[in-house]
Protein backbone atom coordinates (compact mmCIF):
# COMPACT_ATOMS: atom_id res chain seq x y z
CA UNK A 1 0.00 0.00 0.00
CA UNK A 2 1.00 3.39 -0.80
CA UNK A 3 0.92 6.09 2.12
CA UNK A 4 -2.38 7.83 2.47
CA UNK A 5 -5.33 7.47 0.50
CA UNK A 6 -8.57 9.94 -0.61
CA UNK A 7 -10.75 7.48 -0.32
CA UNK A 8 -11.10 4.35 1.50
CA UNK A 9 -13.50 1.80 0.04
CA UNK A 10 -14.54 -0.71 2.97
CA UNK A 11 -15.76 -3.42 0.33
CA UNK A 12 -14.73 -4.76 -2.93
CA UNK A 13 -17.90 -6.39 -5.08
CA UNK A 14 -20.05 -4.53 -7.40
CA UNK A 15 -20.70 -1.28 -5.11
CA UNK A 16 -17.74 -0.89 -4.07
CA UNK A 17 -15.74 -1.95 -7.21
CA UNK A 18 -17.72 0.26 -9.76
CA UNK A 19 -17.54 3.35 -6.80
CA UNK A 20 -13.66 2.78 -6.59
CA UNK A 21 -13.70 2.44 -10.73
CA UNK A 22 -15.35 5.62 -10.49
CA UNK A 23 -13.02 7.33 -8.32
CA UNK A 24 -10.30 6.47 -9.41
CA UNK A 25 -10.38 7.67 -13.00
CA UNK A 26 -11.63 10.87 -11.75
CA UNK A 27 -8.42 11.43 -10.02
CA UNK A 28 -8.64 10.12 -7.08
CA UNK A 29 -6.33 7.86 -4.32
CA UNK A 30 -8.24 4.55 -3.07
CA UNK A 31 -7.83 2.06 -1.48
CA UNK A 32 -10.28 -0.71 -1.40
CA UNK A 33 -10.33 -3.79 1.27
CA UNK A 34 -12.46 -6.82 0.72
CA UNK A 35 -12.61 -9.35 3.89
CA UNK A 36 -13.23 -12.15 0.97
CA UNK A 37 -11.13 -14.03 -1.56
CA UNK A 38 -10.81 -12.31 -4.73
CA UNK A 39 -12.80 -14.16 -7.73
CA UNK A 40 -15.53 -15.35 -4.57
CA UNK A 41 -19.09 -16.09 -4.90
CA UNK A 42 -21.87 -14.60 -2.67
CA UNK A 43 -25.62 -15.08 -1.90
CA UNK A 44 -27.25 -12.97 -5.89
CA UNK A 45 -29.94 -13.45 -7.65
CA UNK A 46 -27.55 -12.57 -10.62
CA UNK A 47 -29.84 -10.41 -12.81
CA UNK A 48 -28.93 -6.86 -14.48
CA UNK A 49 -31.16 -5.00 -15.20
CA UNK A 50 -31.83 -2.33 -17.80
CA UNK A 51 -30.14 0.28 -15.98
CA UNK A 52 -27.12 -1.93 -14.74
CA UNK A 53 -26.32 -3.06 -18.34
CA UNK A 54 -26.68 0.90 -19.82
CA UNK A 55 -24.03 1.38 -16.81
CA UNK A 56 -21.66 -0.96 -17.73
CA UNK A 57 -22.08 0.09 -21.32
CA UNK A 58 -21.41 3.49 -20.91
CA UNK A 59 -18.32 2.74 -18.73
CA UNK A 60 -16.70 0.85 -21.54
CA UNK A 61 -17.41 -2.99 -19.78
CA UNK A 62 -20.45 -4.56 -21.29
CA UNK A 63 -17.78 -6.11 -23.98
CA UNK A 64 -15.97 -7.84 -21.09
CA UNK A 65 -18.97 -8.73 -19.99
CA UNK A 66 -20.15 -10.66 -22.88
CA UNK A 67 -16.52 -11.90 -23.40
CA UNK A 68 -16.65 -13.95 -20.08
CA UNK A 69 -19.58 -15.87 -21.79
CA UNK A 70 -22.70 -14.28 -20.37
CA UNK A 71 -25.71 -15.22 -22.50
CA UNK A 72 -27.79 -12.10 -24.01
CA UNK A 73 -31.45 -12.17 -22.77
CA UNK A 74 -33.29 -10.23 -24.98
CA UNK A 75 -36.92 -10.98 -23.46
CA UNK A 76 -39.16 -11.65 -20.57
CA UNK A 77 -42.20 -13.62 -19.46
CA UNK A 78 -44.23 -12.51 -16.70
CA UNK A 79 -46.32 -15.87 -15.51
CA UNK A 80 -49.31 -15.08 -13.72
CA UNK A 81 -52.23 -17.07 -12.35
CA UNK A 82 -55.05 -15.75 -15.60
CA UNK A 83 -52.45 -15.69 -18.50
CA UNK A 84 -48.80 -14.51 -19.36
CA UNK A 85 -47.49 -11.38 -20.37
CA UNK A 86 -44.60 -11.89 -23.22
CA UNK A 87 -42.30 -8.51 -23.39
CA UNK A 88 -39.68 -8.23 -25.89
CA UNK A 89 -36.48 -5.92 -25.28
CA UNK A 90 -36.68 -3.06 -27.49
CA UNK A 91 -33.07 -1.68 -27.88
CA UNK A 92 -32.55 1.57 -25.93
CA UNK A 93 -29.65 3.60 -24.70
CA UNK A 94 -27.27 1.59 -26.59
CA UNK A 95 -28.34 -1.87 -25.00
CA UNK A 96 -29.95 -4.72 -27.05
CA UNK A 97 -29.79 -7.28 -24.50
CA UNK A 98 -30.01 -8.32 -20.59
CA UNK A 99 -27.27 -9.69 -18.46
CA UNK A 100 -27.26 -12.28 -15.49
CA UNK A 101 -23.42 -12.52 -14.74
CA UNK A 102 -22.53 -14.85 -11.95
CA UNK A 103 -20.99 -13.13 -9.03
CA UNK A 104 -17.20 -14.73 -9.75
CA UNK A 105 -17.81 -13.13 -13.10
CA UNK A 106 -19.23 -9.84 -12.78
CA UNK A 107 -17.32 -8.72 -9.58
CA UNK A 108 -13.75 -9.70 -11.22
CA UNK A 109 -14.56 -7.36 -13.91
CA UNK A 110 -15.02 -4.86 -11.96
CA UNK A 111 -12.23 -4.97 -9.66
CA UNK A 112 -9.73 -5.84 -12.24
CA UNK A 113 -11.50 -2.07 -14.30
CA UNK A 114 -10.79 -0.69 -11.16
CA UNK A 115 -7.12 -1.88 -10.63
CA UNK A 116 -6.54 -1.02 -14.36
CA UNK A 117 -7.34 2.37 -13.81
CA UNK A 118 -4.79 2.66 -11.00
CA UNK A 119 -7.12 1.78 -7.48
CA UNK A 120 -5.16 -0.57 -4.96
CA UNK A 121 -7.42 -3.79 -3.87
CA UNK A 122 -6.70 -6.34 -1.40
CA UNK A 123 -8.60 -9.11 -0.24
CA UNK A 124 -8.62 -11.47 2.59
CA UNK A 125 -9.06 -8.16 5.04
CA UNK A 126 -11.33 -7.41 7.36
CA UNK A 127 -11.94 -4.04 8.70
CA UNK A 128 -12.61 -3.67 12.63
CA UNK A 129 -13.54 -0.23 13.39
CA UNK A 130 -12.86 3.30 12.26
CA UNK A 131 -10.76 5.99 13.45
CA UNK A 132 -11.80 8.88 14.49
CA UNK A 133 -9.97 12.75 14.29
CA UNK A 134 -11.44 15.94 15.80
CA UNK A 135 -15.12 16.43 16.46
CA UNK A 136 -15.40 12.53 15.47
CA UNK A 137 -14.45 12.66 12.24
CA UNK A 138 -13.79 9.40 10.74
CA UNK A 139 -10.35 9.55 9.11
CA UNK A 140 -9.69 6.04 7.93
CA UNK A 141 -9.72 2.37 9.54
CA UNK A 142 -8.67 -0.44 11.43
CA UNK A 143 -8.20 -3.20 9.56
CA UNK A 144 -6.99 -6.95 10.20
CA UNK A 145 -5.27 -9.50 7.46
CA UNK A 146 -5.97 -13.49 7.73
CA UNK A 147 -2.72 -13.73 9.29
CA UNK A 148 -3.85 -11.87 11.98
CA UNK A 149 -1.60 -8.74 11.59
CA UNK A 150 -3.50 -5.35 12.49
CA UNK A 151 -2.78 -2.16 10.68
CA UNK A 152 -4.55 1.50 10.22
CA UNK A 153 -5.27 3.40 6.44
CA UNK A 154 -5.87 7.05 7.32
CA UNK A 155 -8.43 8.36 4.60
CA UNK A 156 -9.91 11.33 4.05
CA UNK A 157 -13.15 9.80 3.25
CA UNK A 158 -14.35 6.09 4.57
CA UNK A 159 -17.20 4.63 1.80
CA UNK A 160 -18.91 1.82 3.51
CA UNK A 161 -19.67 -0.66 0.36
CA UNK A 162 -19.88 -3.95 2.68
CA UNK A 163 -23.43 -5.14 2.60
CA UNK A 164 -26.65 -4.96 4.71
CA UNK A 165 -25.06 -5.32 7.43
CA UNK A 166 -22.31 -3.03 6.95
CA UNK A 167 -19.72 -2.65 9.65
CA UNK A 168 -19.19 0.93 8.37
CA UNK A 169 -23.28 2.08 8.74
CA UNK A 170 -22.73 0.28 12.35
CA UNK A 171 -19.72 2.17 13.69
CA UNK A 172 -21.06 5.23 12.75
CA UNK A 173 -24.79 4.60 13.57
CA UNK A 174 -26.24 5.58 10.08
CA UNK A 175 -29.55 6.60 10.99
CA UNK A 176 -32.68 4.47 8.57
CA UNK A 177 -34.21 7.27 6.82
CA UNK A 178 -36.89 5.01 5.79
CA UNK A 179 -37.67 1.43 6.94
CA UNK A 180 -39.56 -1.58 5.12
CA UNK A 181 -41.55 -4.05 6.70
CA UNK A 182 -42.02 -6.68 4.14
CA UNK A 183 -39.17 -9.19 3.28
CA UNK A 184 -38.91 -12.38 0.96
CA UNK A 185 -37.56 -15.51 2.18
CA UNK A 186 -35.44 -17.11 -0.95
CA UNK A 187 -33.71 -20.68 -1.85
CA UNK A 188 -32.20 -20.91 -5.06
CA UNK A 189 -30.09 -22.99 -7.14
CA UNK A 190 -28.84 -23.89 -10.52
CA UNK A 191 -29.58 -26.29 -13.19
CA UNK A 192 -28.58 -27.30 -16.50
CA UNK A 193 -30.98 -28.76 -19.52
CA UNK A 194 -33.52 -26.48 -18.34
CA UNK A 195 -34.39 -23.80 -21.48
CA UNK A 196 -35.94 -20.56 -20.23
CA UNK A 197 -37.59 -17.78 -22.62
CA UNK A 198 -35.52 -15.24 -21.16
CA UNK A 199 -35.69 -14.07 -17.82
CA UNK A 200 -39.25 -15.82 -16.66
CA UNK A 201 -41.36 -14.63 -13.37
CA UNK A 202 -43.76 -16.91 -12.06
CA UNK A 203 -46.41 -15.26 -9.51
CA UNK A 204 -48.82 -17.77 -7.70
CA UNK A 205 -51.25 -17.10 -4.55
CA UNK A 206 -48.41 -16.70 -1.69
CA UNK A 207 -45.77 -17.70 -3.60
CA UNK A 208 -43.00 -16.47 -6.53
CA UNK A 209 -40.01 -18.11 -8.36
CA UNK A 210 -37.67 -17.16 -11.13
CA UNK A 211 -35.99 -18.37 -14.24
CA UNK A 212 -32.64 -16.40 -14.51
CA UNK A 213 -29.95 -17.55 -17.41
CA UNK A 214 -26.70 -17.42 -16.63
CA UNK A 215 -22.88 -18.31 -17.93
CA UNK A 216 -21.87 -22.01 -18.99
CA UNK A 217 -25.36 -23.33 -19.92
CA UNK A 218 -26.87 -23.12 -16.45
CA UNK A 219 -30.17 -21.50 -15.28
CA UNK A 220 -30.22 -19.28 -12.13
CA UNK A 221 -33.83 -20.97 -10.58
CA UNK A 222 -35.34 -19.54 -7.24
CA UNK A 223 -38.39 -19.75 -5.09
CA UNK A 224 -40.23 -17.58 -2.90
CA UNK A 225 -42.78 -16.10 -0.57
CA UNK A 226 -43.32 -14.00 2.60
CA UNK A 227 -40.21 -14.03 4.98
CA UNK A 228 -42.37 -15.25 8.29
CA UNK A 229 -44.03 -17.79 6.56
CA UNK A 230 -40.82 -18.98 4.78
CA UNK A 231 -39.04 -19.67 8.31
CA UNK A 232 -42.31 -21.54 9.12
CA UNK A 233 -42.28 -23.88 6.33
CA UNK A 234 -41.48 -28.22 7.62
CA UNK A 235 -38.89 -30.10 5.74
CA UNK A 236 -35.79 -29.97 4.16
CA UNK A 237 -34.30 -27.10 2.15
CA UNK A 238 -35.36 -29.10 -1.28
CA UNK A 239 -38.58 -30.20 0.26
CA UNK A 240 -39.85 -26.07 0.55
CA UNK A 241 -38.23 -25.64 -2.61
CA UNK A 242 -39.92 -27.77 -4.27
CA UNK A 243 -43.55 -26.68 -2.24
CA UNK A 244 -42.43 -23.11 -3.29
CA UNK A 245 -41.91 -23.89 -6.60
CA UNK A 246 -45.24 -25.65 -7.12
CA UNK A 247 -47.18 -23.03 -5.55
CA UNK A 248 -45.47 -20.61 -7.78
CA UNK A 249 -46.52 -22.42 -10.86
CA UNK A 250 -47.24 -26.18 -12.03
CA UNK A 251 -46.32 -25.67 -14.79
CA UNK A 252 -42.41 -24.24 -13.59
CA UNK A 253 -41.99 -27.24 -11.35
CA UNK A 254 -42.57 -29.74 -14.10
CA UNK A 255 -39.60 -28.12 -15.93
CA UNK A 256 -37.71 -28.07 -12.89
CA UNK A 257 -37.98 -31.22 -12.28
CA UNK A 258 -37.00 -32.48 -15.54
CA UNK A 259 -34.11 -29.98 -15.25
CA UNK A 260 -30.15 -31.30 -13.60
CA UNK A 261 -29.47 -29.56 -10.69
CA UNK A 262 -25.68 -28.61 -10.47
CA UNK A 263 -24.99 -26.90 -7.27
CA UNK A 264 -26.78 -27.22 -3.92
CA UNK A 265 -29.93 -24.90 -2.86
CA UNK A 266 -28.73 -21.51 -1.45
CA UNK A 267 -31.31 -19.56 0.79
CA UNK A 268 -32.06 -16.12 2.63
CA UNK A 269 -34.25 -15.71 5.35
CA UNK A 270 -35.27 -12.11 4.49
CA UNK A 271 -34.28 -8.47 5.41
CA UNK A 272 -36.80 -5.59 5.34
CA UNK A 273 -35.89 -3.21 3.16
CA UNK A 274 -34.10 0.50 3.78
CA UNK A 275 -32.60 3.78 3.19
CA UNK A 276 -29.95 4.77 5.42
CA UNK A 277 -28.36 8.57 5.79
CA UNK A 278 -26.18 8.16 2.73
CA UNK A 279 -23.10 10.10 4.77
CA UNK A 280 -21.63 12.12 7.22
CA UNK A 281 -18.27 13.81 8.61
CA UNK A 282 -15.68 11.77 6.70
CA UNK A 283 -17.90 8.80 5.53
CA UNK A 284 -20.83 7.86 3.30
CA UNK A 285 -22.45 4.69 2.32
CA UNK A 286 -23.10 2.84 -1.36
CA UNK A 287 -24.96 -0.06 -2.45
CA UNK A 288 -26.63 -2.49 0.03
CA UNK A 289 -25.13 -0.59 3.08
CA UNK A 290 -27.25 2.89 2.12
CA UNK A 291 -30.06 1.24 0.38
CA UNK A 292 -30.93 -1.83 0.48
CA UNK A 293 -33.93 -3.98 -0.91
CA UNK A 294 -35.79 -7.00 -0.95
CA UNK A 295 -33.70 -9.22 -3.73
CA UNK A 296 -37.24 -10.38 -5.52
CA UNK A 297 -36.89 -6.99 -7.18
CA UNK A 298 -33.81 -8.53 -8.59
CA UNK A 299 -32.31 -4.84 -8.84
CA UNK A 300 -30.22 -4.46 -6.43
CA UNK A 301 -27.00 -5.23 -8.54
CA UNK A 302 -28.37 -2.59 -11.02
CA UNK A 303 -28.97 0.00 -8.13
CA UNK A 304 -25.34 -0.37 -6.91
CA UNK A 305 -24.19 0.60 -9.93
CA UNK A 306 -26.07 3.56 -10.43
CA UNK A 307 -25.48 4.94 -7.43
CA UNK A 308 -21.51 4.14 -7.34
CA UNK A 309 -20.89 6.52 -9.96
CA UNK A 310 -23.39 9.05 -8.24
CA UNK A 311 -21.67 8.77 -5.56
CA UNK A 312 -18.07 9.16 -6.57
CA UNK A 313 -19.40 12.02 -8.74
CA UNK A 314 -20.25 14.05 -5.70
CA UNK A 315 -17.05 12.82 -3.52
CA UNK A 316 -15.15 13.90 -6.48
CA UNK A 317 -16.66 17.37 -5.81
CA UNK A 318 -16.29 17.30 -2.47
CA UNK A 319 -12.54 16.60 -2.46
CA UNK A 320 -11.76 18.44 -5.01
CA UNK A 321 -13.28 21.66 -3.37
CA UNK A 322 -15.96 22.34 -5.64
CA UNK A 323 -18.53 22.29 -2.93
CA UNK A 324 -18.92 21.59 0.66
CA UNK A 325 -18.27 17.57 1.98
CA UNK A 326 -22.08 17.96 3.47
CA UNK A 327 -23.45 19.53 0.32
CA UNK A 328 -22.06 17.13 -2.21
CA UNK A 329 -23.37 14.11 0.31
CA UNK A 330 -26.77 15.39 0.44
CA UNK A 331 -27.09 15.97 -2.74
CA UNK A 332 -26.01 12.43 -3.47
CA UNK A 333 -28.74 11.30 -1.42
CA UNK A 334 -31.59 13.34 -2.86
CA UNK A 335 -30.45 11.94 -6.06
CA UNK A 336 -30.37 8.27 -4.94
CA UNK A 337 -33.47 8.83 -2.44
CA UNK A 338 -35.67 10.04 -5.69
CA UNK A 339 -34.84 7.36 -8.04
CA UNK A 340 -35.37 4.89 -5.28
CA UNK A 341 -38.59 6.00 -4.04
CA UNK A 342 -40.84 4.24 -6.49
CA UNK A 343 -38.97 0.87 -6.98
CA UNK A 344 -39.25 0.59 -3.19
CA UNK A 345 -42.61 1.03 -2.43
CA UNK A 346 -43.17 -1.38 -5.38
CA UNK A 347 -40.83 -4.02 -4.11
CA UNK A 348 -42.60 -3.52 -0.32
CA UNK A 349 -45.66 -4.46 -1.53
CA UNK A 350 -44.61 -7.31 -3.85
CA UNK A 351 -42.04 -9.11 -1.24
CA UNK A 352 -44.59 -9.73 1.56
CA UNK A 353 -46.19 -12.06 -1.19
CA UNK A 354 -49.97 -11.07 0.09
CA UNK A 355 -51.40 -8.94 -3.03
CA UNK A 356 -53.78 -10.04 -5.92
CA UNK A 357 -52.88 -10.95 -9.45
CA UNK A 358 -54.50 -7.32 -10.25
CA UNK A 359 -52.79 -5.66 -8.00
CA UNK A 360 -49.39 -7.42 -8.84
CA UNK A 361 -49.43 -6.16 -12.40
CA UNK A 362 -50.21 -2.77 -12.11
CA UNK A 363 -47.25 -2.57 -9.43
CA UNK A 364 -45.42 -4.11 -12.39
CA UNK A 365 -45.93 -1.75 -14.67
CA UNK A 366 -45.29 1.08 -11.83
CA UNK A 367 -42.16 -0.44 -11.43
CA UNK A 368 -41.06 -0.39 -15.38
CA UNK A 369 -41.85 3.39 -15.59
CA UNK A 370 -39.02 3.63 -12.80
CA UNK A 371 -36.71 2.11 -14.08
CA UNK A 372 -37.28 4.82 -17.54
CA UNK A 373 -36.69 7.74 -14.86
CA UNK A 374 -33.24 5.98 -14.00
CA UNK A 375 -32.64 5.25 -17.08
CA UNK A 376 -32.95 9.25 -18.37
CA UNK A 377 -30.85 10.06 -14.86
CA UNK A 378 -27.75 8.32 -15.88
CA UNK A 379 -27.69 9.57 -19.56
CA UNK A 380 -28.39 12.96 -18.47
CA UNK A 381 -24.66 12.53 -16.65
CA UNK A 382 -23.03 12.26 -20.01
CA UNK A 383 -23.65 15.58 -20.60
CA UNK A 384 -22.06 16.81 -17.44
CA UNK A 385 -18.47 17.14 -17.45
CA UNK A 386 -16.73 14.93 -14.51
CA UNK A 387 -15.11 16.80 -11.82
CA UNK A 388 -11.66 15.98 -11.03
CA UNK A 389 -10.41 15.76 -7.24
Amino acid sequence: MTAGYDVVVVGGRVAGAATALHLVRRGVRVLVLDRGSAGSDTLSTHALMRTGVVQLHRWGLLDRLVAAGVPPVRSTVFHHVSGDTHISLRPAAGVDALYAPRRTTLDALLVDAAVEAGAEVRHGVRVTGLLRGAGGRVVGVHAEDRAGSAFEVPARITVGADGVRSTVAQEVAAPTDRQGSAASGVLYTYLADLPAEGYEWFYGHRASAGFIPTEDGLTCVFAATGAPRFRGLPGSGADRFAQLMAEASPAAAVRVAAGRQVEGLRGFGGVPGRLRRAGGPGWALVGDAGYFKDPLSTHGMSDALRDAELLARALTDALGGAVPEATALAAFQQQRDRLSAALFEVTEQVAGHTVGEDRLRHLLRELSAAMVDEIEALLALDHRPAAVA
